[in-house]
């Protein structure tokens, strides 16, 4: 299959795929910000593609893969977010200043690792799989499991200190 007819069958076929969008995001545009990323995730790893094989449920799969790891990412947000509005709401003055002054010091021992390190450990935290990780940083799977394991290590010696 030429790369013209996939990126056609693609567009085609994604076209098919807004209701799922809609039923997943619950909101129109954010359904066809799913569907747009989808569409080019799909173009992006065409090679992952085995023609003959049922391109919807290929489309499928990588859309629910998308919203799957944004709803992550949020989530991970969202708890932050959460903790520090507890503290605000139901702890002393004090437990809430010093919550800040925690996640400045986790900031600090963050942004002071080694950029080798930084970059993974940073893409993990924003909730990214390792794979994807490996992906973006053209390194192994391995490599990327290893720096964000020496990355963890690292700062919780920086943080106990």
């Amino acid at each position: 299959m030429g790369i013209q007819e996939f990126n056609t069958l693609v567009v085609h076929s994604a076209e098919g795929l807004r209701p799922f969008a809609i039923t997943l995001t619950r909101d129109r545009e954010a359904a066809r910000d799913l569907c747009q990323e989808t569409v080019c995730k799909a173009l992006t790893h065409r090679d992952k593609y085995q023609p003959g094989t049922n391109i919807k449920a290929w489309l499928s799969t990588i859309m629910r893969n998308i919203f799957i790891n944004d709803y992550r990412r949020d989530e991970r947000k969202r708890l932050v977010f959460d903790a520090v509005q507890y503290a605000a709401r139901n702890g002393s003055p004090t437990a809430f200043a010093d919550s800040g002054i925690r996640l400045q010091e986790i900031n600090r021992a963050l942004y002071g690792l080694p950029a080798i390190f930084k970059q993974a450990c940073l893409l993990y935290l924003q909730g990214y799989k390792y794979q994807e990780i490996a992906d973006a940083l053209n390194e192994p799977l391995g490599t990327i499991k290893s720096r964000i394991h020496f990355a963890r290590k690292m700062l919780q010696k920086r943080l106990d200190r």
